[in-house]
């Protein structure tokens, strides 16, 4: 699916939700409904993640240049993180606003809380659908797509409270529907806090085992040690990886290398590797003669970064 494609779907979505979001405040502050206004606070939420990740995407797509080595492709994390962040401040308040009317109620319009919420559920299946279109495989799109079902389960918890409100004159209903859709919000930022905060600090991937994924490369025949082995995200969905790798004496570099190289894309779609491999017991050519002079476990990485994987019952 084409970024021109994605840019059309989430568009779509942005201007059902700009103008839904514009009429639900009008008619929460007529009608003085909690509910309607988080509702409209979160929609605004998903209104801005679906700009932001307008924005990155066509930031993302610019080449890389200068000292911007990875080109702009994180400016999709970062939107995440902001919108996430934004999420969870919004909760924060519409807690208080909730416990302040759970304490003292105010009326409460139920006929115009059901109506909205209804035509509210219509716009979020709309939009949700149009987004579920885009490439989710994004952590900005699929941010945008979990925050607008995560606003279609509260407009679906609004018009109860509404019903609630309209039937039996339990003012207070509205106030609990709102800590419902804050319990959302909450959940939604979270998890978007935690997933590009991952990317950010350079994680390994979710799924990915870096002291499995070492004893997979070594295990590989000829190949006798794997260290400095570093796998991460450059944004969502492109993983690198790069390692040090020590092969036996006389075998062939650039096969195994290959051979490497042909595990990672087959058993972890890994393609964007840089895999440095040396003959174990060989003094690596960059380093000054003197230091080259010095013993193997000086010589390889003596303050290798992480676990030291070898051909042998392995000891992390």
């Amino acid at each position: 699916m084409s970024v021109q494609t994605d840019r059309r779907w989430l568009s779509i979505a942005l201007g059902l939700i700009a103008v839904f979001m514009a009429g639900e405040v009008v008619v929460g502050v007529i009608a003085q409904s909690l509910a309607l206004l988080s509702d409209a606070a979160h929609m605004l939420t998903d209104a801005a993640s679906i700009v932001l990740a307008l924005v990155a995407m066509r930031l993302a797509a610019r080449p890389a240049r200068g000292s911007y080595t990875y080109g702009l492709k994180r400016t999709e994390i970062l939107s995440a993180q902001a919108n996430g962040l934004t999420l969870l401040l919004l909760s924060v308040w519409l807690t208080y606003e909730a416990i302040r009317r759970l304490i003292e109620p105010p009326e409460v319009a139920g006929g115009l809380v059901v109506v909205t919420a209804v035509v509210g559920i219509a716009v979020n299946l709309g939009a949700t659908s149009a987004i579920s279109h885009a490439n989710r495989s994004s952590l900005n799109v699929e941010g945008a797509f979990q925050h607008i079902l995560t606003d279609l389960f509260g407009f679906v918890a609004t018009a109860i409270a509404g019903v609630i409100v309209l039937t039996t004159g339990f003012t207070r209903a509205d106030a609990i529907a709102s800590l419902v859709v804050v319990v959302l919000m909450v959940r939604a930022g979270t998890g978007l806090v935690r997933d590009s905060g991952r990317i950010f600090l350079e994680a390994a991937p979710t799924g990915v085992d870096p002291d499995v994924l070492g004893d997979r490369l070594v295990a590989l025949p000829q190949v006798d040690e794997v260290h400095d082995l570093h796998v991460w995200q450059i944004t969502s969905g492109a993983v690198a990886l790069s390692a040090h790798v020590l092969v036996d004496p006389g075998a062939d570099c650039h096969a195994l290398r290959r051979d490497l190289e042909h595990a990672l894309a087959t058993d972890y779609e890994i393609t964007h590797t840089t895999l440095q491999v040396d003959h174990a017991g060989a003094a690596p050519s960059l380093l000054p003669a003197d230091v080259a002079a010095l013993p193997l476990t000086q010589t390889h990485c003596d303050d290798s970064h992480g676990p030291i994987h070898r051909d042998e019952p392995h000891t992390h």
